[in-house]
């Protein structure tokens, strides 16, 4: 890949990134789509042909990706504190420590001290 377009496919990639955190900062779950579908498609061209000499760069962007996946882990344990305190559970299965799926049981505490 030429530095031109090495250059531009990182810039892709940083403004999807950039997306991707305004829409979790922001609650826009059609941003966050958009966004999320644009960061893969960056990462699949820059897979396909590496660029070269960008190593600081691409450091960068790997942080920023680091940071977007906390704050949508944060997000995650809000939104299922708030569904455990309405009475309802993931309806994802979990996994146990011999990695067989196992459903979640739902509960409802009586009360929170």
């Amino acid at each position: 890949m030429d530095a031109v377009a090495s250059d531009e496919a990182l810039d892709r990639l940083a403004a999807a990134l950039a997306d991707e955190r305004r829409a979790l900062l922001e609650h826009d779950i059609e941003l966050l789509v958009r966004s999320t579908r644009d960061k893969l498609e960056s990462l699949r061209h820059l897979e396909a042909d590496l660029p070269s000499g960008r190593g600081e760069r691409l450091a960068e962007l790997a942080e920023a990706n680091r940071s977007n996946g906390a704050l949508l882990a944060r997000r995650r344990r809000e939104v299922n504190w708030a569904l455990r305190h309405l009475g309802r559970a993931e309806s994802a299965p979990a996994y146990d420590a011999q990695g067989q799926a196992q459903q979640l049981q739902p509960r409802r505490d009586l009360a929170v001290a």
